[in-house]
């Protein structure tokens, strides 16, 4: 299994499940720090129309394009579902960020071919190892 740096390294593009129009909550600055660095970040948010200029999807399933990685900015238990529409999507990766664990989402993205990550937060592994798609 490929580290959490190797694993973003690799990504172009991230979909940011639980994407937050509040500017003050990290479900927004993290993803906004991402995109200044060179990701195409895709904002997923059921409540949502636009992000940052962007059209935001209501689910994984509606984004007719690949994706390489889904960061989750949503509690514990509702990961498990998002694993397996990652799955279904054909993502290559899951991303749970910091303070989101569950083995079940785990097993599932696991099961599915996917590589996973844990109480990581994306923008912290991206300073520390000095990622940038610029």
């Amino acid at each position: 299994m490929r580290t959490a740096a190797e694993i973003l390294a690799s990504s172009d593009t991230i979909a940011v499940v639980g994407a937050s129009r509040h500017e003050y909550k990290v479900a927004h600055t993290v993803p906004r720090q991402i995109m200044r660095h060179g990701w195409h970040v895709v904002p997923v948010n059921p409540s949502i129309d636009e992000l940052w200029g962007q059209h935001v999807y209501g689910s994984l399933e509606e984004i007719a394009f690949g994706i390489d990685l889904v960061n989750v900015f949503r509690p514990a238990e509702f990961t498990p579902d998002i694993a397996r529409q990652a799955v279904a999507i054909g993502a290559k990766a899951l991303w749970l960020q910091q303070d989101i664990i569950s083995s079940e989402a785990r097993e599932i993205a696991i099961a599915g071919g996917l590589d996973y990550v844990e109480n990581e937060c994306i923008a912290v592994v991206r300073a520390v190892h000095q990622l940038s798609k610029l």
